[in-house]
């Protein structure tokens, strides 16, 4: 049984973006797209560098993705009207019932996934993962703190 908790989390991630992807093949957008849309669903007129820091990703490959959305029809770009430099990003209408079977395709993987878990099983993970994540948190803020005394 493999007990480190970093490398199940990043397995766990890696199989249901594979996993997510092949489900979701049929929709349209690739995985990475459909990361774009569903950030973009949580997060309206985030600008395209702070989706490429949420992503993970170079700021020119974020934009190249944003450009294929666009070209979709799929988001559109608009000038943030405090920063006429900045682009805040944004579903279209068209882009809406896309990201909703995005949505339904993630909830019925994750019931399957989760479906051998009691409903305490489960949100004693979620409990556990939770506390990890903060934790994480906690780091970025004393990261912060010693670059700002520093500076």
């Amino acid at each position: 049984m493999e007990s480190n908790i970093a490398f199940l989390c990043a397995d766990i991630g890696r199989q249901f973006r594979k996993h997510f992807s092949d489900a979701a093949r049929e929709c349209g957008p690739t995985g990475a797209q459909w990361r774009v849309l569903l950030f973009l669903q949580r997060m309206p007129g985030i600008s395209q560098g702070a989706l490429a820091e949420q992503m993970d990703v170079e700021p020119i490959t974020a934009c190249r993705m944003v450009d294929r959305l666009e070209q979709a029809g799929l988001v559109e770009r608009r000038r943030d009207p405090r920063d006429r430099r900045v682009w805040q990003l944004f579903l279209t209408a068209s882009a809406e019932p896309v990201v909703e079977e995005l949505k339904t395709i993630g909830m019925e993987m994750l019931d399957w996934v989760t479906s051998d878990l009691t409903e305490e099983e489960e949100a004693l993970v979620c409990s556990y993962l939770m506390k990890i994540r903060d934790r994480f948190a906690l780091l970025d803020e004393r990261k912060q703190v010693r670059e700002t005394s520093n500076g």
